[in-house]
């Protein structure tokens, strides 16, 4: 039995995307847990994830280290999920949230005995050329530097509902036209579902064995994708097809420059960038088998995040299953 309950474990990050399943899951065990975040408010919505009391937000300034070492000083485990996709200001970089954070952080939960450290990175970042993947990279370096026997979570693009890439993407194809591919379309990627890698961040906690301390995970779904296959299983779950048209890396690089102007850009040139390395599990690479965790398929979990895009309303279930 997984050694949690009436630990106190501290989510840096717990209202983003993967953060919010952390913490149902760790409620689910028993834990206390403390959702780390500027606005607490923000983090109002989980505390009926758990029982009363259980999920309790915690308000923090990222800027004042006395700030964020009174977190740690009063927790018995970490969680680091703060990640960023796009840059903004002088505050919101990936070198701020994915390399000078996670270094305080660590050398903070060694100065006060903690537990745990688990820190999420990012699939591929040993081989990415982006601003992201080698923030992520440095990241991992700088947490094991402080902390040695961390674990370091590396997850591929999660899949989910709400999540910032299937959804996304069908949401986009009710806009438009055609459907923009960048590239050849053929760069390999296993998406994973946010279920699965919060799953193995909560085992990873397990206080009753010192077997996930000081290791590197490489998490991946089962399939192994690329950008024209994700399109074709949104057209089909969809009926939104959509002509395919072919937008080289330079080109998509000068697209991106305006869409930096949003306040959340769709795509970036870093992004872009991105787009030109694989993101898949590296052989013999520690995964989900650590875990025991068989991570689910795209197949049964997107059709139902898609649905809601499709043309024409609802499918029924004979549709989807067809």
């Amino acid at each position: 039995m997984q050694k949690l309950s009436g630990e106190i474990v501290t989510i840096f990050g717990g209202t983003g995307f993967l953060g919010r399943h952390v913490v149902r899951k760790l409620a689910a065990r028993g834990a206390r847990v403390r959702v780390v975040t500027r606005a607490p408010e923000s983090a109002y919505r989980l505390k009926v994830s758990g029982d009363e009391g259980q999920i309790v937000p915690i308000a923090c300034d990222y800027d004042d280290e006395e700030s964020v070492a009174a977190v740690v000083r009063s927790s018995d485990v970490i969680v680091n999920c703060l990640g960023i996709l796009f840059e903004k200001g002088k505050r919101h970089t990936f070198q701020r949230v994915h390399v000078e954070l996670p270094s305080l952080l660590a050398q903070l939960c060694m100065d006060e005995g903690v537990k745990r450290l688990v820190h999420v990175s990012a699939l591929g970042c040993n081989i990415g050329i982006s601003r992201y993947a080698r923030s992520k990279l440095e990241g991992e370096k700088v947490v094991s530097s402080h902390f040695p026997k961390a674990s370091i979570i590396r997850p591929a693009v999660m899949f989910g509902a709400d999540d910032d890439f299937f959804s996304m993407l069908a949401e986009i194809l009710r806009y438009i036209p055609f459907t923009p591919l960048i590239g050849d379309g053929k760069v390999k990627f296993q998406p994973v579902y946010v279920g699965d890698v919060a799953g193995a961040i909560v085992k990873a906690l397990d206080l009753s064995t010192d077997k996930y301390m000081g290791n590197t995970y490489q998490l991946g779904g089962p399939e192994t994708m690329d950008f024209r296959g994700v399109y074709d299983f949104i057209y089909k779950h969809t009926k939104r097809e959509r002509k395919l048209v072919t937008i080289p890396y330079k080109l998509a690089k000068y697209l991106a420059w305006f869409l930096e102007f949003s306040p959340r850009p769709i795509l970036t040139r870093d992004q872009v960038n991105s787009l030109k390395n694989e993101s898949i599990v590296m052989e013999g690479s520690s995964d989900f088998r650590s875990f025991g965790i068989i991570s689910k398929s795209v197949h049964l979990v997107v059709p139902d995040c898609v649905e809601r895009f499709r043309e024409g309303g609802v499918a029924s279930k004979t549709e989807i299953m067809a």
